[in-house]
């Protein structure tokens, strides 16, 4: 079971932005920027294009919706996407603010404090939640 399974199953807990009947969206508690955001399925599937094609299709839908939210409420230039990393045998999605493109880079990390996160976090669902 991966660690975003036991996010998903309450075992852990997040920050979270967004959920839906089958996917979640919760805050990188190591982020690049503030308003740092990973999108996954609720069904844990490892690689992203092992999803079904409907999976992935809602997944993307998911993460856009998210993002549109995400960019109401954290100030950035725009909202970066990618899909990368190894280290979570889970699907995500990243979402990145970014103001720079060192924003991008998964080597400069931002250190917020959990007050700072959770405002992120309530902010974005309730927008989310809006649209």
């Amino acid at each position: 079971m991966s660690i975003f399974t036991k996010i998903i199953n309450g075992e852990i807990p997040c920050y979270k932005v967004a959920e839906t009947d089958d996917f979640l969206a919760f805050l990188d508690i190591n982020p690049n920027a503030p308003g740092h955001t990973l999108c996954i399925p609720k069904k844990e599937v490892n690689k992203i294009f092992d999803l079904d094609q409907d999976t992935y299709a809602q997944l993307m839908e998911f993460s856009r919706n998210v993002a549109l939210a995400l960019r109401q409420e954290v100030t950035c230039q725009r909202i970066g996407m990618t899909v990368i990393g190894l280290e979570v045998p889970h699907v995500h999605v990243h979402l990145i603010p970014l103001r720079t493109m060192e924003d991008a880079r998964f080597i400069n990390k931002e250190s917020l404090s959990p007050e700072a996160m959770q405002d992120i976090a309530d902010r974005v669902l309730s927008r989310f939640e809006q649209s």
